[in-house]
């Protein structure tokens, strides 16, 4: 008794973290873009987590699917541990800068 064999079939897509742009002061514009960028990366994980718990249950997840997510959650988590050390260090530099 084997299983049947299931095609592999393409990866969905990460959404891209974009930045919306306001219209009023922007004071809040950047803390919306961290807090939406925050949220796409825990998604992510999320996603990550449950592909590899179906997974590991027995409930249909392909192995494949699995390890996609988890390097999808890794890359997000990733990028976005980069944009923040550039911000950082952006903010060093202008902490700086003499008047």
């Amino acid at each position: 008794m084997s299983a049947p064999i299931t095609p592999i079939t393409a990866p969905v897509l990460a959404d891209p973290i974009s930045v919306t742009q306001t219209t009023s002061g922007g004071a809040g514009a950047f803390q919306d873009a961290l807090a939406s960028a925050i949220q796409t990366v825990e998604s992510s994980s999320q996603e990550a987590s449950a592909s590899v718990e179906r997974f590991l249950s027995g409930q249909g997840e392909e192995l494949h699917t699995a390890i996609l997510a988890t390097e999808r959650a890794s890359l997000t988590f990733d990028l976005f541990l980069q944009a923040r050390n550039k911000v950082v260090s952006a903010y060093q530099e202008i902490m700086r800068m003499q008047m």
